[in-house]
């Protein structure tokens, strides 16, 4: 019986196009080592290129360019009954396009969103401590939505 799923799903998958990313001629292996993504203008940026690159490579001889304008917020979430805000939202967007590196031409644009909390109990020194920890996790989870968009378009 497990056989038979298991022989459907395969006949399934192969009649969608289902293609592995970094099967030969994927956009993964298209994307690994090529892409030069724009210098980052703030430490959000930084945390945002450096998990990029570390998902993408760095590109020696880019033949994709990799545009990104970030844009990083908060919102406070909780507050205590003597108007103490206790806990925030940080809410991170990402508009980027990829362009060809030779031409300009615009190959994908698009844009991910997506938010992370953190506490403000304690000490002013934890409540940064967190808030960083808060940024980190933020731009790592816009990096993965942006490499996982580029992954699945048409390269």
């Amino acid at each position: 019986m497990r056989l038979l799923a298991a022989l459907a799903l395969a006949i399934t998958v192969a009649a969608c196009g289902f293609e592995p990313v970094y099967g030969p001629g994927g956009t993964g292996t298209k994307l690994q080592n090529s892409v030069l993504v724009d210098p980052p203008r703030d430490r959000p940026g930084f945390l945002l290129v450096r998990q990029l690159e570390e998902r993408l490579g760095r590109a020696s001889d880019p033949t994709y360019k990799l545009a990104i304008d970030l844009s990083v917020g908060e919102q406070a979430r909780a507050i205590d009954p003597d108007g103490e805000i206790r806990r925030y939202h940080m809410i991170g967007s990402a508009a980027f396009t990829l362009s060809d590196a030779t031409t300009g031409e615009v190959i994908v644009s698009d844009l991910v969103d997506n938010f992370v909390g953190y506490s403000a109990t304690g000490t002013t020194v934890a409540t940064l401590s967190a808030q960083r920890d808060a940024t980190e996790r933020l731009m790592t989870i816009l990096a993965d939505e942006i490499v996982l968009q580029l992954q699945t378009s048409d390269l």
